[in-house]
């Protein structure tokens, strides 16, 4: 499950973790003009972590998700 919410600066994903036990704590995707964060509460030690990736680190992420083992290098179409 998950929910959507626009707000000023960001959009904010909020993905629940609702599968079959042991469950991991929501992850919280903000989504800003020039970087997403993503936001996680870490149970062992109670606080918020937070990485943070360009927009090219979450293309190559997104096309990572449908590709086989291997190294790769996507090219920007527009420099072709």
């Amino acid at each position: 499950m998950f929910t959507i919410e626009h707000e000023f600066d960001a959009t904010v994903i909020t993905l629940v973790d609702d599968g079959a036990a042991p469950l991991n704590e929501d992850a919280i995707v903000n989504a800003f003009d020039d970087c997403i964060t993503i936001e996680q509460v870490d149970t062992r030690t109670d606080m918020v972590v937070r990485i943070t990736l360009s927009l090219t680190q979450v293309r190559d992420l997104a096309a990572a998700l449908d590709l086989p083992e291997g190294i790769y290098h996507l090219r920007d179409p527009a420099k072709v």
